[in-house]
């Protein structure tokens, strides 16, 4: 006979998660402790206020994870709504200025309420997916699902001004899509699509003069980042040099010199940087293996889920992480244009380790459900 093995928690999600945030603690305060004590007088400035925020919101993960996650099946429309109209305050005196930019809320405390988008596009599509059932392979489902994700993204756009988090909102919409939709081939269809637009759009501003737009001439600043060495592509020069001058095994811990000033905001979405400078490739290798065994362990929660319901959610999470991750690491290689997204964990910012620790926590919610069938011996 079998029974059910109830009680499971997923430890393994849960060391991954605190070497990977002990790890970003160590780099954090490496990178920024030079610049921390020139402009703040404090070495552990940034280092002491992202602590805070980590174990905080490693507290309020495995809070969460006690949580039924059914709960949100209650009012998913309540939460996207909310989400929405977070983002449009941000354009009313609610809304603060940081960095040249207009992307936080203050209500008491300053947070990004796109960051809330991310989390309510995953409940949401989640939601519907399940309660469309079959129906979910049919052009008008797919239309909705993508313009529910859609519109959130929008509103990140429009609202927020944030547009690397309005392509990462739509990137975990089209990625819940389609892990759903039975059929692969016109994901196929329409990847191709894209990639033949993009290339034409990235052909186009490269024969083009330079462009007023920020935007554009980003992707000009990429294509050419030495015509803007002493502008635009100071930032990406001085993160390249500083990988390219780690080799393999780096410099060192604490002995990177670029970022002495040298990248700015280092600490921010630039941080992988430093680490190649001060690890090398070895150490990157190692800290995008800490993100692969993160994922693997999202899989797995997701394989197993006791519903589709949770299986989505927690795919939804894997899509999210795996998309930030990507796209951080593209960016400081160069590999596509600046966006300002920060490295999951790692990177320096509040509102980004509570959200995503917020997300772990409900993978960890759908994981203590999991049941698995044990033998039973009778003697």
């Amino acid at each position: 006979m079998k029974k059910a093995k109830s009680d499971y928690y997923d430890f393994n999600l849960v060391a991954v998660i605190i070497l990977i945030m002990c790890f970003g603690l160590i780099m954090l305060y490496s990178t920024s402790s030079y610049m921390a004590q020139i402009n703040e007088g404090d070495d552990m400035f940034y280092f002491k206020k992202q602590a805070m925020y980590s174990i905080g919101c490693l507290v309020l993960a495995i809070i969460v994870s006690y949580f039924d996650y059914h709960i949100l099946a209650k009012f998913p429309f309540v939460i996207y709504v909310a989400a929405a109209f977070l983002m449009v305050l941000v354009k009313t005196p609610l809304g603060v200025t940081s960095h040249g930019a207009r992307r936080w809320l203050k209500l008491g405390v300053q947070f990004q309420p796109a960051e809330i988008a991310k989390i309510a596009v995953i409940i949401t599509l989640s939601y519907l997916i399940v309660k469309m059932g079959k129906r979910v392979e049919t052009l008008k489902a797919t239309m909705v699902l993508l313009g529910m994700g859609g519109i959130q993204a929008l509103f990140a756009y429009v609202f927020t001004d944030n547009l690397s988090t309005a392509m990462i909102i739509f990137g975990i919409t089209v990625g819940l899509v389609f892990i759903a939709h039975p059929k692969t081939k016109p994901f196929v269809i329409l990847a191709v699509v894209a990639v033949i637009l993009v290339a034409i759009l990235v052909y186009s501003l490269s024969h083009m003069d330079q462009s007023s737009n920020f935007r554009l001439r980003r992707i000009q600043v990429w294509l050419h980042p030495e015509d803007y060495a002493s502008g635009d592509g100071y930032q990406t020069l001085q993160a390249l040099y500083a990988i390219g001058s780690g080799g393999f095994f780096g410099r060192g811990l604490g002995n990177s010199i670029q970022k002495l000033g040298s990248v700015p905001e280092a600490q921010n979405d630039m941080i992988f940087s430093i680490i190649c400078e001060e690890l090398g490739i070895f150490g990157a290798i190692m800290v995008l293996a800490l993100f692969g065994y993160l994922l693997y362990r999202l899989f797995f929660i997701a394989q197993n889920a006791p519903d589709m319901f949770g299986s989505l959610l927690v795919s939804g999470v894997f899509v999210h992480i795996a998309l930030q991750v990507i796209m951080n690491v593209a960016v400081v290689l160069n590999i596509m244009p600046n966006t300002g997204v920060t490295l999951p964990f790692i990177s320096y910012g509040g509102t980004s380790i509570l959200f995503l620790m917020a997300e772990m926590g409900l993978a960890l919610s759908v994981a203590r459900q999991i049941k698995f069938q044990e033998p039973e011996f009778i003697l």
